[in-house]
Order: structure tokens, then C-alpha cells, then sequence
């Protein structure tokens, strides 16, 4: 059995919100004919615009009398109950029930099936499939487009000639609704949703050659996956058209998995992943202390650099980083690297510059500015591990840093402690290092975390 549905509304696509359905219909369909009728006005309890009266001839005077939805809920139960949710787009129409229900704390729940993706398999081909324009091209006739009973009545002899071609196409002649309205995407979604586990790690979407086109990561693996399948984006949607199979790293960590899914972007470079494919830093930089103890920055070249705070992919991304700094902390350009030894910055003269440069300002000032910004680029020790969760109850994780630098990670049973730094090492697998992954580190260490941190004696 299915019931065939049309609501108006005074509110457009997507804006489900409680109020909204001004008329219903609902047409209870045997398969062979159409065998029950409920329809009828609803009084949205809200003002009705100008351009949906004027769409569907519905005014504020005709549903002031109305029933409001929660006086017809029973009965919309009652004539859908048990039966197929038939709609054209039926997102639509389901959606808004479904929230209307939802603000009577109730869960409406129907299987649904939609005419439109019903009839793009079965009438390939056409121009458009609006209902208008799909009827239109089959002879069905309809006085009273944009009415709830007129469109219901149109969608109803729609499908009546849907299901007269799928009993005539061997392809879908045993197919249930279910299984008809099931397409590639929603295929391929099962297959992913059933492969990944609830746990933290990085996951691999690859393509029908078993190219690896896009990489991500998450403390729930499953969960992640799933919101892909809710993209309205066009890249993303491309994207699940070329999905073909899921591979997955169980990492425990979620710096592990932060770690792991910058270093195999930079590796793989997958087409869909937009943030972190570059693996060539070609400027960073540097901050020293000069002669007179004040705190200098500049940029140089990867090559040159001795003390580098930031790397970065070219040198207009580090000039931009630099010249932020300018202008949040005050800094001078002269110890900054961007004008001549012996001049005073003209920054000094636009009063963004508090004299460092003339002598006006005092060091011990100047440097507590600039040292701010080292606070928040330098690891408070140059090596330490963090110990955090594993994979399993029995094992830990460790992320290794020495010498101011993520160095790698592993991981170690539980029940056997480790008793120095060299047995620490001994088990860390050693990483391809990119500088951005001791930004990757730094930002996590700032959040609320449970983990365990081991500084090692110099």
C-alpha cells in the first residue's frame, strides 16, 4: 500500500520549522488505484506571505478556520500508517511532516519512495522533471496546480504509469520500492558505513582504480563518514561519485590521527583534500637576539635558516604572517627584517611602532611584546613525549618531540612500563618531518585533554 502525498506551504525548501503546511492531501494507493482520500486546509498559525498566496491561491482569510496541524495529526497517521510515503521530491513534503510531528514530540517515521527519482530511472531523458512539466509531456491533466489534492491527484496518475513501466522493464520489474529507490551513492554509503569503526583514526576514500582520493580523520571514524553523505556541496558530491572503497587506520590518538592524516595528505595528495597537501616549505622564520638582547625576526629561506620558529610554503604566506604581527604586537620593522640596520622604521612615524627603533622605547618592553609571540610557537621544552590513549585498552601511544621538533610516535602494552628516554625512543617509529606538524601538536596540547606528559632531563 502508499500513500501519495502534496502538501502547500508558506515557507520555502528546507525551512522545516513547526507551522508551515497550509494544505495536505494524502491519496491511499493499492497499487492498482487510488482506494482512500484525506484532505483538507491547515491553519499554519502563522501570516502567510504574498508570494505563497499568490502561488497556491491560499490565503490568511481561507485558513483562519483551519485546523491547526496537531487537530489532523491522527489522521495523517492513520492514512500513512503502514504504508509507502509516496512523493514528488520527496524530501519535501516528508521533511516538513516529519518536523511538524517532531514538535508535537512525536517521531513520524514512513518509508518513503520519490516520483521524480522514480521517473529518471524509468523516463530517462527528459527536459525537466518538475511535476508540471513531467505531467505535461504525458498527456496528465491538472486545473489546480499548486493545491495539495490537484498535485496529489497529478503524482497519483504519475505513478500510476511508473508502475505500469517497471512491471514492463526487466531491470526493475522485481525490484521492491526500497531496492528501486537504492542508487549507487546509497550503495556505496552502506559499504563505507559498514566498514568503518566507531573509533579514532584516519580513513582512505578511494576511487574504482583503488586511487586514494581523500584522506580524513576522526575520533569516530563512522560518525565522520557518515556526514560526507549529507554534503550538499558540489566538490563533495563529485566526490561520492567517484567513491568506490574505504580503507581505515585504527590510531587510538586523535594527535596521532591529526599527525597521520597531514603527513599521508602530503604523501598522497589527494584530489578532494583541500588543507595540507603541500610537502615543500620553502621559507621560514627565524628569531634570534641581537647584541643589545632584543628579540628579532626574519625571513630566510629554508636552507639558511638556524632558528627557524615557522616554516612556510612561500615567502608572501610567511611576509603575511610577519606583517600580522606587526600590527597585533607593535613590532618594529627594523627588527623584524623589513628595512635597513640603522634607520628608524617608518612604522616608528605612523605611531605602529613605539620606538624601539630611536631609542625610545625600552628593551625589556619591546621584548615582552615579541615574546608573547614565541609563547605561543615554542614548546616550553625542547624534548618531551606525550603519553595519550591507544588503540585497545592495553596499550598506550606516545608521540615523540626532541629538539623542538615532532620526531614520530608508537605505541606500548600497558602492563610493560617504560623506564628511560631511550627505551621510549626505541619504540617510536620515526615520521617524515613537516614542519607544520609541531603546529598540529601545539594546538592540541592548548585544548582541555587527558594525556600524560614526559619532559626529558638535559
Amino acid at each position: 500500500m502508499f500513500a501519495i502525498v502534496d502538501i502547500e506551504t508558506c515557507a520555502g525548501k528546507y525551512e522545516f520549522r513547526k507551522g508551515r503546511i497550509t494544505e495536505i492531501c494524502i491519496l491511499v494507493h493499492d497499487g492498482l488505484q487510488v482506494v482512500d482520500k484525506f484532505s483538507t486546509l491547515i491553519n499554519p498559525e502563522c501570516h502567510i506571505g504574498s508570494f505563497f498566496a499568490k502561488l497556491s491561491g491560499i490565503t490568511n482569510e481561507m485558513v483562519e478556520q483551519a485546523p491547526k496541524f496537531h487537530e489532523v495529526a491522527k489522521e495523517i497517521i492513520r492514512y500513512t500508517e503502514g504504508h509507502i510515503f509516496v512523493a514528488h521530491n520527496v524530501g519535501f513534503d516528508y521533511g516538513f511532516i516529519r518536523e511538524e510531528f517532531a514538535a508535537l514530540g512525536f517521531k513520524f517515521k514512513r518509508e518513503t519512495l520519490c516520483t521524480v527519482r522514480l521517473s529518471r530511472k524509468l523516463l530517462p531523458g527528459k527536459l525537466s522533471y518538475s511535476l508540471s512539466k513531467l505531467c505535461s509531456s504525458l498527456g496528465i491533466e491538472n486545473e489546480t496546480w499548486h493545491r495539495a489534492e490537484g498535485d496529489a491527484v497529478a503524482t497519483a496518475k504519475l505513478f500510476d504509469i511508473l508502475l505500469q513501466l517497471k512491471s514492463m522493464t526487466p531491470q526493475y520489474k522485481n525490484l521492491g520500492a526500497a531496492e528501486l529507490m537504492t542508487t549507487r551513492v546509497d550503495k556505496i554509503k552502506q559499504y563505507v558505513l559498514d566498514k568503518l569503526p566507531e573509533d579514532c583514526g584516519i580513513y582512505y576514500f578511494l576511487d574504482k582504480e583503488g586511487h586514494i582520493i581523500y584522506v580524513g580523520k576522526s575520533t569516530n571514524m563512522h560518525n565522520r563518514a557518515m556526514s560526507h553523505f549529507n554534503t550538499r556541496e558540489k566538490k563533495g558530491l563529485k566526490m561520492l561519485q567517484e567513491l568506490s572503497d574505504v580503507d581505515f587506520i585504527l590510531c587510538g590518538s586523535e594527535l596521532i590521527a591529526l599527525l597521520k592524516e597531514s603527513e599521508e595528505i602530503k604523501r598522497h595528495k589527494p584530489k578532494y583534500n583541500r588543507m595540507r597537501k603541500s610537502n615543500s616549505f620553502t621559507h621560514c622564520i627565524d628569531w634570534f637576539k641581537d647584541e643589545q638582547g632584543i628579540i628579532n625576526f626574519k625571513i630566510v629561506e629554508k636552507e639558511d635558516s638556524e632558528n627557524a620558529l615557522l616554516s612556510f610554503v612561500t615567502y608572501s604566506t610567511a611576509r603575511e604572517r610577519l606583517e600580522s604581527w606587526q600590527d597585533e604586537y607593535c613590532l618594529c620593522l627594523r627588527y623584524c627584517g623589513l628595512t635597513s640596520d640603522d634607520s628608524i622604521c617608518f612604522n616608528h612615524q605612523l605611531k605602529k611602532c613605539n620606538g624601539i627603533c630611536s631609542g625610545e622605547e625600552k628593551v625589556e618592553d619591546y621584548n615582552k611584546r615579541a615574546d608573547a609571540i614565541l609563547q605561543k610557537y615554542i614548546f616550553k621544552d625542547s624534548d618531551f613525549a606525550i603519553i595519550d590513549k591507544g588503540r585497545n585498552r592495553e596499550e598506550n601511544s606516545v608521540v615523540l618531540v626532541e629538539g623542538g621538533h615532532y620526531t614520530g610516535f608508537g605505541y606500548y602494552d600497558r602492563s610493560e612500563p617504560i623506564h628511560s628516554p631511550e627505551e621510549l625512543r626505541s619504540i617510536v617509529k620515526r615520521a617524515l618531518y613537516y614542519p607544520d606538524a609541531d603546529d598540529l601538536i601545539r594546538g592540541w596540547m592548548k585544548g582541555p585533554k587527558s594525556y600524560k606528559y614526559l619532559r626529558f632531563k638535559t
